[in-house]
């Protein structure tokens, strides 16, 4: 940035700025007319408030969203519905907020970040309590569905205020913090709702999920810092569907899209039906046993870093088939009849999957160079709609062929995406040597992407 102090009567010509309008942890400018930089930095009080609200709200929206797929059995018993029906407690919520996801860091455009993502997960989480009063299985889909829609104004706005708040810095680290919160939650929803369940009923589980969120509402809406960098806009349509289009004409954009899609939907579809072959013959454990398998998640939380970090040194795309093969091993050890070597299985696919969803999210970025929200969104839209489809499929496998059903389909997913990942590496190691003589770019979805680069919640 131009120094503007340097520049013929700068001084004379900037804007007083009074100290009593600098924000708190502002950083202050080295010469008279520069400009302050309101960006939160690490260290900051501000810096460690932002953080604790964000890890609130990936705790709880993860919470709320996954609490219902271990007691996927007990729906089936409650209601006399099978798997596949079961599965739209999941299937509902995360298939809505596909869609939804689409609009939603449009409306934060207009009304800003922090209401949006407040309103968003205060009212997810009376839904869930809600939910825990129903007496038909329909109304419970009914809410579920519901909610989908409500959650879908944090992931996608949460992204946007950490990529304007915060100094690129410290983006890294919040980042990382709100994605290990989201874990937790996903952990922590369904270890919540299992164990309460086990010993009371699945309807106070829910409920107990539902408070935890009203807790993380409440935690987001006292301790997120209002907005400095946010400038208030009435989107356009016509940009808008512009860079949707962008990006959906560049091929690798879609081949990461469809990589999201094959991801979620593959992981979820096998803990979706876990539960169900665990609590049968000849394992025959209980809810709570179930519920504390889940605890592999754990391990996601630090390959999703780990294997981040690799591709950054080693390439997306090595490490993207990487991710991949782990998912296939993992996925195919759970057909040993032994049940630690079950757990062991589930935790490589565990690593695998976040592995390889960290670097797929973050090649999309990458590629994408301009209209980033909008690539965002459509790469998670994608990949919750694989989590509505595949997850509610494979309840189809399992009732006509068992957990070797299940099998054979998540593998043949997998398949699919190891072969798309390797034609997207041949794809930009072309590119790369296309550059080198003279080309234009990675792709026609870019250059589109820059016309239209006043977008929506653009991640720069």
């Amino acid at each position: 940035m131009t120094d503007i102090s340097a520049l013929p009567d700068a001084r004379a010509a900037a804007p007083l700025v009074s100290p009593l309008s600098t924000p708190l942890d502002a950083t202050l400018p080295d010469h008279p007319g520069a400009a302050v930089d309101s960006r939160i930095r690490r260290g900051t009080r501000s810096f460690r408030l932002t953080n604790l609200a964000l890890f609130s709200a990936g705790f709880s929206t993860f919470a709320l969203i996954y609490c219902v797929q271990p007691l996927m059995p007990v729906f089936s018993q409650e209601f006399g519905i099978g798997p596949a029906q079961s599965s739209l407690a999941l299937s509902a919520t995360t298939g809505t907020l596909a869609f939804a996801m689409l609009v939603a860091s449009s409306l934060s455009e207009i009304v800003g970040r922090k209401p949006v993502m407040v309103t968003s997960l205060l009212v997810s989480a009376l839904l869930m309590m809600a939910s825990a009063f129903v007496r038909d299985w329909n109304d419970l889909v009914v809410l579920r569905a519901l909610a989908g829609i409500a959650f879908s104004g944090l992931p996608a706005v949460a992204m946007a205020y950490v990529s304007e708040e915060m100094h690129t810095e410290s983006v890294g680290l919040a980042m990382g913090l709100y994605i290990g919160g989201s874990g937790l939650g996903g952990l922590g929803g369904r270890a919540i709702a299992g164990v309460v369940a086990d010993f009371v009923s699945w309807r106070t589980g829910l409920f107990a999920v539902g408070v935890v969120g009203v807790a993380c509402a409440l935690v987001l809406w006292r301790t997120l810092p209002a907005s400095r960098n946010f400038r208030r806009s009435s989107p356009s349509v016509r940009v808008l569907a512009g860079s949707f289009a962008g990006h959906l004409r560049d091929g690798g954009l879609r081949a990461l899209f469809l990589q999201g899609f094959l991801l979620l939907g593959s992981f979820v579809c096998v803990y979706n039906y876990t539960g169900y072959r665990l609590m049968q013959p000849p394992f025959s454990l209980s809810q709570i046993s179930v519920s504390f398998i889940f605890a592999v998640y754990l391990v996601g939380i630090v390959s999703s870093a780990y294997i981040g970090d690799l591709a950054v040194r080693l390439g997306r795309g090595p490490m993207l088939c990487l991710s991949l093969g782990l998912m296939l091993v993992g996925v195919l050890a759970t057909l040993a009849p032994w049940l630690p070597v079950i757990v062991l299985g589930m935790a490589v696919l565990t690593a695998g999957f976040f592995g390889a969803h960290s670097t797929a999210s973050s090649w999309v970025g990458a590629r994408a160079h301009h209209a980033k929200a909008q690539a965002s969104s459509l790469y998670l839209f994608a990949y919750y709609l694989g989590s509505s489809v595949v997850g509610t499929l494979g309840g189809v496998f399992w009732t006509g062929h068992g957990w070797h059903g299940v099998v054979m389909l998540i593998s043949g997913l997998l398949v699919a995406g190891f072969a798309c990942a390797c034609w997207l590496v041949a794809l930009t190691s072309g590119e790369q040597r296309g550059e080198g003589k003279g080309a234009l770019g990675p792709s026609s979805g870019a250059r589109v992407s820059r016309q239209g680069g006043g977008a929506v919640g653009s991640l720069s």
